[in-house]
């Protein structure tokens, strides 16, 4: 049976690291301590773009590198999807960049898609489906890459000490002969939170032409967790296992309190949960695949480990995915 498995993971951050303390000192001088609040989301250290980076710029960086792990070339590539939702194009798409900079094929089949901070994981499952109904998909290149830092707001701590800056690309590939691959992935959405993270504010039909910041409206993130542990609990039933069978957790790396109560809940071991929040902040679209790649660094996960992903797009749009890795 054809499944499709993650050949390879590589990602890129800028080389700006930006610690706490210039935040600490930027509220500061606001009138606003943030302290609680960089403890409550794990934050420590995250990358920041320079002048000459941006969403696609990072992302370009992360496909040429899983290339060159994986010893593949642009050509050998069917399909591309560039996930962001700070796109430094919308014409023509990130994609093209991408596909003009690794010199890819002419059949190449390629999109930008956007799910927010869910963009990634979500497109790595769309591809997956896609790529078992096609018989000319053989190996799928998908980018995830957010600039945050150009639309956070400098004078709310919830996006400018929260968001930071990088790119994850993963290789999915093909495979007839190997116990490894997608497994399955569940969703769940309430769009009556639409209007809670919104940017622009009022569309660009409106804005085009004006800076403007993300509006994001402070809210209980909390609230999603009670969803979350049930999707991953109907997830893991529809597919005969148990949550002592998945060896890594890939989760959002939005609030580490999140991830806490999500361990809590299922009593999951440290060391089966990946966080990279403390060290990269939260790169929304791609951070589940950096914590992907930083287990497969460090040894934690391996060939034949189950993988559960979880994360969570404004709106909010949730999915949990499972991978045998």
């Amino acid at each position: 049976m054809t499944n499709i498995k993650i050949k390879n993971v590589a990602i890129y951050h800028p080389e700006n690291l930006v610690a706490n303390e210039f935040y600490l000192e930027h509220f500061k001088e606001q009138g606003e301590d943030v302290t609680g609040f960089l403890t409550s989301m794990g934050r420590n250290k995250r990358y920041i773009i320079d002048n000459e980076e941006n969403s696609l710029s990072m992302g370009i960086e992360a496909a040429k590198r899983v290339l060159a792990k994986a010893q593949l070339t642009g050509k050998d590539i069917d399909m591309i999807v560039f996930s962001t939702q700070v796109p430094e194009h919308t014409l023509p798409t990130n994609a093209m960049f991408v596909h003009h900079e690794i010199d890819g094929a002419n059949h190449t089949m390629m999109f930008d898609s956007n799910a927010n901070c869910a963009g990634m994981t979500v497109a790595v499952e769309n591809a997956s489906h896609y790529m078992m109904s096609n018989r000319r998909i053989n190996r799928a290149l998908i980018i995830g890459s957010d600039a945050n830092s150009l639309i956070s707001n400098p004078e709310q701590a919830f996006t400018y000490a929260n968001f930071s800056d990088a790119a994850a690309a993963v290789i999915l590939e093909k495979t007839a002969d190997e116990d490894t691959g997608f497994i399955d992935a569940v969703y769940e959405v309430d769009s009556a939170n639409r209007n809670n993270i919104i940017y622009p504010k009022e569309g660009f039909s409106q804005t085009i032409g004006k800076k403007e910041h993300i509006v994001f409206t402070p809210f209980d993130g909390a609230m999603a967790i009670p969803v979350a542990c049930e999707m991953i609990e109907k997830l893991l039933k529809d597919n005969g296992l148990k949550i002592e069978d998945v060896n890594s957790f890939c989760l959002s790396q939005f609030a580490l309190s999140n991830i806490l109560k999500i361990q809590n809940h299922f009593n999951i071991p440290e060391e089966k949960i990946i966080y990279v929040g403390d060290r990269y902040g939260y790169t929304s679209t791609s951070s589940p695949f950096i914590c992907l790649h930083e287990g497969i660094e460090t040894g934690s996960i391996k060939r034949g480990d189950i993988v559960l992903f979880w994360t969570i797009g404004a709106g909010h749009e949730m999915v949990a995915m499972l991978f045998k890795y």
